[in-house]
């Protein structure tokens, strides 16, 4: 009754939280689907019905296409993009909206001993009996975040899944809230193709029984974990669930039985994925929502035996440079977790790391392995970092290789339309291949 009469106290609607939040305040949203869709809509309604200059307002992955975002509203809120989406990335490559180069593992860091914050907002779920709410599918850097805001209000919406783990906060802690009751934001499963099935399945070939995995979005991710099925205790320690997890765990492959750590628990940071995501994840006590700075954290990621870690990229250069967030100069997302798990895995007893692409893009056209990068491009994996590339002509581990080796494996697995280029290309460049 206690928590219920304060949360009572503290209830306000979205407009009357963001007349709370003074002009050129510095504010910071959980990722993803954990941006509270009201108060943001509010804030921006209120910075262009009095035409003054609104908020910093950082966020790691929008995922609404919000009014923040939209080319009139430049002059009036600023905003910063962590890990550019869909919805922002517009807005950045025209220079309308600003981004942070930085590793995932290291966002907690920043805020903690870098950055100021007038204000946490984020979408929670309803509290409990407790008093908590969990910060739901968006674990990521909130805890850090809350505890550097000088104000923190929540916008709490009964869809919002109920998650297990480091992931929630009291009622105490909270100067103001609101309600909201929209679905919360799908992302939904792109389709498997046939490259995407091939490339699956060398990965698959080389994650042995026992291994700990990790995944990201897109239709490799997903081909890689259908070629699973016939695997035997299998673990899951991954910046991101995703829903070809789901999958795994229900064929009883994924079990976290012989985990080095956190037996029993696939671990994750942040979530998104369709309803049936959703749904699995609301208090589910297996899955535990920990903070970035422990989940991407390279010595925690090594910690697990057999660390296998599977990732894609834009393009990659012959002595096996990968970018990963930018075409040419144009920026497209950001460094993201790949380097953290990629030094994780390949420092883990029996881990490998996987960088897995088709071979081309755009129809064919454009060979995706390339002599060097195209100017401007970001390196986001460095040539020492980089273990093994996959496309769909085949799987080369560019680890103890000279750079020579490395060329020839590499166009050996390009597309057979780029590799007598790619050839004459890597013999102008002294190459010994």
């Amino acid at each position: 009754m206690e928590w219920t009469k304060l949360y009572k106290n503290k209830l306000r609607s979205s407009s009357e939280i963001a007349e709370q939040i003074q002009p050129k305040s510095v504010c910071v949203s959980t990722a993803m689907c954990g941006e509270p869709r009201e108060i943001l809509q509010s804030i921006a309604d209120r910075a262009m019905a009095k035409n003054e200059c609104g908020v910093e307002h950082h966020s790691l992955l929008s995922f609404h296409n919000h009014d923040f975002l939209k080319p009139e509203m430049q002059h009036l809120i600023k905003h910063v993009s962590w890990f550019t989406s869909g919805y922002s990335r517009k807005a950045v490559q025209e220079g309308r909206a600003d981004y942070m180069p930085t590793y995932y593992k290291d966002v907690p860091k920043l805020w903690e001993s870098f950055l100021e914050a007038d204000v946490f907002y984020a979408l929670v779920s309803p509290m409990d009996e407790h008093g908590y709410f969990s910060f739901g599918l968006s674990c990521s850097e909130s805890l850090a975040a809350k505890e550097k805001a000088k104000k923190i209000f929540l916008e709490v919406n009964p869809n919002m899944p109920r998650t297990h783990g480091q992931n929630f906060i009291h009622i105490s802690e909270v100067d103001l809230l609101c309600e909201s009751a929209y679905p919360i934001p799908e992302l939904m499963e792109p389709p498997i193709g046939e490259l995407d099935r091939i490339i699956g399945s060398y990965v698959a070939e080389e994650i042995p029984n026992g291994s700990t995995i990790q995944l990201g979005i897109g239709g490799i991710p997903n081909a890689v974990g259908r070629a699973l099925m016939d695997k035997r205790d299998l673990g899951i320690h991954s910046e991101m669930f995703v829903e070809a997890f789901i999958d795994l765990i229900e064929a009883g492959v994924v079990n976290n039985r012989v985990k080095a750590i956190n037996k029993g628990k696939s671990v994750t940071t942040f979530a998104a994925g369709t309803k049936r995501l959703h749904d699995f994840l609301n208090d589910n006590p297996s899955i535990d929502f920990r903070p970035v700075d422990y989940v991407n954290d390279p010595m925690v990621i090594a910690a697990h035996q057999k660390m296998m870690s599977i990732n894609s990229c834009i393009e990659v250069d012959l002595l096996g440079q990968v970018c990963s967030e930018s075409m040419g100069k144009a920026h497209y997302s950001g460094s993201g977790g790949q380097v953290d798990f990629v030094r994780g895995a390949t420092q883990s007893l029996g881990g490998r790391s996987f960088i897995a692409m088709h071979a081309t893009a755009k129809g064919g056209t454009i060979s995706k392995i390339k002599p060097v990068l195209t100017p401007g491009s970001v390196v986001t994996t460095s040539k020492n970092d980089v273990d093994i590339i996959v496309t769909e002509f085949g799987k080369v581990r560019l680890k103890g290789k000279t750079a020579g080796q490395r060329a020839k494996a590499l166009i050996e697995i390009a597309h057979p339309e780029f590799r007598e280029e790619l050839k004459h290309q890597a013999r102008k460049m002294n190459l010994m291949i």
